[in-house]
C-alpha cells in the first residue's frame, strides 16, 4: 500500500478559498465554534453558532418568504435555480476544494459532490414545468375530479459531514422549484461548505432580482440548534440524515405536532458474488464501493457474501487490491483513500475491528497511517465465518467484512438480516440471479443493483431506504411530492347535486 507522507498547511487554502467563494470573514472567524480539518489536523477556522432567537428569526423569516414566494408560477422559481446551477458550475473548482478541505474526500470525490449538485439543478429546472396531478374518474355526472399539488411551506435540512453540500442541495433544488423555503443546518463538522453554499445562493439570489428575502438561510451550531429547527412549529418539514440513533430523537419530535419527516439514516449494504460473476468487473465494483471516501458514505459497501467456488480465486485479489490505494493527502494526486473525519471516527474503527477478531475474525490492514495530525487508516478486510454481531452494526469507516455463501438464497437472507436497507448489489451474469435478486423475494432494500457496486446512486432515481434507514426519499422519481401538500378537487358543471355512493338527501 502506498502512503503520503507530506502534507501541507490547509488554513491558508480555507482561507483563499473562502474569500474566492464569497464568504464574509466575519462568518468564520472569531466565533467559539472552532473547525478542524481532517486532512491536516489543523483548526481552519472559528465559526458562530446560532442562538435560540437567531434560529427563530431565520424561521420566522423564511415563513415570510414562503407566503410571497408560493405565488410565484413555479417555472419562474425554476429559473432561480437555474442561476444557482450557473454559480456552482464556475465555482466548481473552489467549492470542491473545500470540500476535500473540510471533509476530507479525496479531489474527484469532491467535484463529483458538486457536480451532483449541478445535476439536481438541471432536474429541477425541468421538475418546474412538471409538477402535475391527476384528472379522475368520478361516478357523478357533469363533475371532474382532479388532485393538485401545492408548496408546503418550510423545509428544514440537517446535513451530515460526509456529503456536506450534495444532500442540501437534493432537498433544496426541489424545495425552491416547489415554492418552498428552506432554513439548513450544516454538520458542526463541515459548516464551511454550508457558509459557502449560501454565498452562491446569494449571487444568484442577486441575479434573479425580485426572491423574497429569507428564501434560504444557514444556521450553524450542534444539537442545540437541530433540535430547535425539529421543535419549530413553523417549519413543516425536516429533512434529516445521520445516524439511525438521530432518526430516533427526530422522528417522534416531529412526530408530536404531526409535521413531516424525511430521514436518510444509517447503511450497512452487501453484495454478492455469485457464480457467474465477472471477477473483473467485480473487483473495481467492491475495490471502490468499499474504500471510496474512506468508508464513509452511507452507501459504503460494507459486507460482502462470495460464492464458495469464487472464493479461493477472488480473494486474493481483494487483498492485492486493498494492498495498492494509495492512502494519504486527499488534495494529490493519485490518491484514493483519504481521512477518517476525525479521531472518534477512528476509534470506532478500532473498537470494530477488536470486536471482529474477538467473534474470529481475521483482519487485514485497520491500523493508523502517521500523517501529520489527521486520522488516517489503513482499509481493513476482515474475513468471517457468520455475520456475527459486529457485522450487523454500522461503523462509519472502511471495513469490509467477508463471508462465503452456498446457495444464493442464504446470501440473500444473511444479505437482509440486518436493521438496516439502503443499498444492496448482486454481481451474476445469470438472469434469472438478477431478476430474483430485485424482486420482491430478493433485496429488501431502497437500492438494489446489478453488476455494480451499491454507491455512487445518481439523482435521476429516488434515494433511500428501508427499515432503520428510515423510509425517505431524495432527488429523482416522484420524490418532489414531500415537498409539496397534495388536495382533491371535486367540480360541479352541471345544475344538478347528485351524491356519491348513492345517497339521497332531499330537502
Amino acid at each position: 500500500m502506498t502512503v503520503q507522507s507530506k502534507i501541507t498547511s490547509a488554513a491558508a487554502e480555507a482561507a483563499a478559498v473562502l474569500g474566492r467563494l464569497g464568504v464574509a470573514e466575519a462568518l468564520w472567524t472569531g466565533g467559539d465554534r472552532p473547525v478542524r480539518s481532517p486532512v491536516t489536523g489543523e483548526i481552519v477556522a472559528h465559526v458562530h453558532d446560532a442562538s435560540k432567537g437567531e434560529v427563530d428569526a431565520a424561521i420566522a423569516a423564511a415563513q415570510a418568504a414562503f407566503l410571497t414566494w408560493r405565488t410565484v408560477p413555479a417555472p419562474r422559481r425554476g429559473e432561480l435555480v437555474r442561476l444557482f446551477g450557473e454559480e456552482l458550475r464556475a465555482a466548481k473548482a473552489d467549492l470542491g476544494a473545500l470540500v476535500t478541505l473540510e471533509a476530507g474526500k479525496v479531489v474527484s470525490e469532491a467535484l463529483g459532490e458538486v457536480q451532483e449538485m449541478i445535476d439536481i439543478c438541471d432536474y429541477a429546472v425541468g421538475l418546474s414545468r412538471q409538477l402535475f396531478g391527476l384528472t379522475i374518474a368520478t361516478e357523478r355526472p357533469d363533475h371532474r375530479m382532479m388532485e393538485t399539488w401545492h408548496p408546503l411551506g418550510v423545509v428544514g435540512v440537517i446535513s451530515a459531514f460526509n456529503f456536506p453540500v450534495a444532500v442540501w442541495s437534493w432537498n433544496a433544488a426541489l424545495a425552491v422549484v416547489c415554492g418552498d423555503a428552506v432554513v439548513w443546518k450544516p454538520s458542526e463538522k463541515t459548516p464551511l461548505t454550508g457558509l459557502a453554499v449560501q454565498a452562491l445562493f446569494e449571487r444568484a439570489l442577486a441575479r434573479f432580482g425580485d426572491a423574497p428575502a429569507g428564501l434560504s438561510a444557514v444556521v450553524i451550531g450542534g444539537r442545540d440548534v437541530g433540535e430547535a429547527l425539529v421543535d419549530h412549529p413553523n417549519v413543516a418539514l425536516v429533512s434529516a440524515t445521520g445516524s439511525t440513533a438521530m432518526g430516533r430523537a427526530v422522528g417522534p419530535r416531529l412526530a408530536q405536532r404531526f409535521a413531516r419527516s424525511l430521514l436518510e439514516l444509517g447503511g450497512n449494504n452487501a453484495a454478492i458474488v455469485t457464480p457467474t460473476a465477472d471477477l473483473d468487473l467485480t473487483l473495481r465494483g467492491v475495490a471502490f464501493a468499499a474504500m471510496g471516501t474512506a468508508g464513509q458514505r452511507c452507501t459504503t459497501l460494507r459486507r460482502l457474501f462470495v460464492h464458495e467456488s469464487q472464493y479461493e480465486a477472488f480473494l486474493p485479489r481483494l487483498k492485492a487490491a486493498y494492498g495498492s490505494v494509495k492512502v494519504g493527502d486527499p488534495r494529490e494526486a493519485g490518491t484514493l483513500v483519504g481521512p477518517l473525519i476525525d479521531q472518534a471516527g477512528f476509534d470506532g474503527m478500532q473498537q470494530a475491528l477488536a470486536d471482529a477478531r474477538a467473534a474470529g475474525g481475521a483482519v487485514t490492514g485497520g491500523d493508523r497511517v502517521e500523517i501529520g495530525e489527521g486520522f488516517y487508516a489503513r482499509p481493513a478486510l476482515v474475513e468471517m465465518a457468520t455475520q456475527a454481531d459486529v457485522v450487523k452494526r454500522e461503523t462509519f469507516a472502511p471495513i469490509l467484512y467477508v463471508m462465503k455463501y452456498a446457495e444464493l438464497g442464504e446470501a440473500i437472507a444473511m444479505q437482509n438480516d440486518v436493521p438496516q436497507g439502503l443499498s444492496s448489489s448482486i454481481f451474476t451474469n445469470d438472469m434469472r440471479e438478477a431478476e430474483l435478486f430485485i424482486s420482491a423475494r430478493g433485496s429488501d432494500c431502497g437500492i438494489a443493483n446489478v453488476n455494480i457496486g451499491p454507491s455512487g446512486a445518481e439523482i435521476g432515481g429516488a434515494f433511500g431506504g428501508e427499515k432503520e434507514t428510515g423510509g425517505g426519499r431524495e432527488a429523482g422519481s416522484d420524490s418532489w411530492k414531500a415537498y409539496m401538500r397534495r388536495a382533491t378537487n371535486t367540480m360541479n358543471y352541471g345544475r344538478t347535486l347528485p351524491l356519491a355512493q348513492g345517497v339521497t338527501f332531499d330537502v
